[in-house]
């Protein structure tokens, strides 16, 4: 079966309701997590001319009729800079949005990585040569629990599915795996890819994807748990980021993982990524993040905190920055959504509260479906400036900026209608703390 059938049954079988969602493994060896600082990235340039692969070749995108590989003329440039700087290759991958054969490679022993980044970046053959750099995640309706659902009342999300619920909009969330058999997913989830390993039952696991899933499109109206902001949008889950305990949220990627998974993304055609993560700016990420931006996609990053001052992934333009309400103002660029005891999906069928800047960006990428599902030429840019200009005040303390008014963006959007405003938000108790969630 091509994969682009295989796609199309998984998304059919996940639209059915119980049926298991399958989840691809392309970890090519694994991820190399440990020891980055001895592994850099480097691609050179490759003839974007398709071949018939051989078995267990490079993986065909979701839209290829031909497989895309490694030209002949691209393989030996690579062999003749591992010979030339003594590099030793740990992984190897033709990127074709950007139409170069990347590798992961580690450098000798007792070499200084920046003095050969910089005479590598120096040679004619090398069309990137960068750090393996590292990333970090961050943290009427018949549904039970949707009176403690503090974000969603707060953002008046309620009020925006009268006009919107997502409904055909495709989004990807990068980051680990997720609870692909959670009965508030059921029907939910259209893809499933693992660029990390071969562990499915890890996948299924996963904390952090989990949540950020469940904030995001959560089932309404099905006698189960919670409602996601966008609930009618299908979810394509590319996990690049591997679960540091069993028992808590945080995790890690790195360069090579997220850009399989963004081009994962490019691939099947998504609409809108959610980066619910945090790290430096990468080249390789930023030239696939603008050539997703240049096909229209829409991308929604985490708010970046980076302590010498450097730029951050989520700072990249193009990209719409989310911090939580809660923590104050990171940048004058970023937009802000409640990100304090957020009820979501945790692994195991069960529900839990969440908190962080990467809970609010899920949120934020569930109101820009809300607003994709009414517009699907929306830029960045102007999604960002409605988002801001539809924004609430801050009305308590512990609320310093103010959040999204997620119906009074979408009105805006469909340029008619009201919103009666968050007077459902005012009904909130601190029983949140006391409640037992199964």
């Amino acid at each position: 079966m091509s994969r682009w059938a295989a796609i199309l049954v998984v998304a059919l079988l996940s639209g059915c309701g119980n049926a298991p969602v399958r989840i691809e493994s392309k970890a090519l060896g694994g991820a190399p997590a440990r020891s980055p600082e001895r592994l850099i990235i480097a691609a050179v340039d490759n003839d974007p001319t398709a071949f018939l692969a051989s078995a267990g070749g490079t993986p065909r995108g979701y839209d290829s009729v031909v497989p895309y590989g490694s030209t002949s003329a691209a393989r030996a440039r690579m062999r003749s800079l591992e010979r030339d700087y003594g590099l030793r290759e740990v992984n190897e991958w033709p990127i074709k949005p950007l139409h170069m054969d990347c590798a992961v490679l580690k450098i000798p022993d007792g070499a200084d990585r920046d003095s050969l980044l910089a005479a590598m970046s120096a040679d004619p053959r090398v069309k990137l040569a960068q750090p393996l750099q590292t990333f970090t995640t961050r943290s009427s309706y018949n549904d039970p629990y949707l009176e403690l659902q503090r974000g969603f009342l707060q953002m008046n999300v309620m009020e925006a599915q009268s006009w919107s619920s997502g409904e055909g909009v495709k989004v990807a969330i990068i980051d680990t795996g997720a609870d692909t058999q959670h009965q508030d997913l059921r029907g939910r989830i259209a893809a499933a890819d693992n660029f990390v390993d071969s562990d499915a039952e890890q996948f299924r696991r996963d904390r952090h994807g989990t949540e950020m899933a469940g904030v995001i499109a959560a089932v309404a109206n099905n006698h189960e748990g919670i409602v996601g902001v966008a609930p009618e949008a299908r979810l394509l889950l590319f996990k690049a980021c591997w679960q540091l305990r069993l028992d808590a949220d945080a995790a890690n990627c790195n360069s090579f993982t997220l850009a399989r998974a963004l081009v994962a993304a490019l691939d099947a055609h998504v609409q809108l990524v959610n980066l619910s993560l945090v790290g430096p700016d990468d080249p390789l990420l930023r030239g696939l993040i603008q050539e997703g931006i240049r096909r229209g996609i829409l991308f929604v990053g985490a708010a970046s905190d980076m302590a010498d001052g450097r730029r951050g992934l989520s700072q990249l333009p193009g990209i719409i920055e989310v911090a939580s309400a809660e923590r104050g103002s990171p940048s004058d660029a970023a937009v802000y959504a409640p990100g304090k005891d957020i009820l979501t999906l945790m692994p195991g069928g069960h529900y839990d509260f969440a908190s962080g800047d990467s809970i609010a960006t899920a949120e934020v990428t569930g109101v820009v479906a809300l607003l994709l599902a009414r517009n699907h030429s929306l830029t960045a840019s102007a999604t960002s400036k409605l988002l801001r200009d539809t924004s609430v005040r801050a009305k308590a303390p512990a609320d310093r900026t103010g959040h999204v008014d997620a119906c009074a963006a979408v009105v805006a959007v469909v340029g008619r209608g009201t919103c009666a405003g968050d007077a459902h938000a005012d009904l909130m108790t601190d029983r949140t703390d006391h409640v037992a969630l199964h």
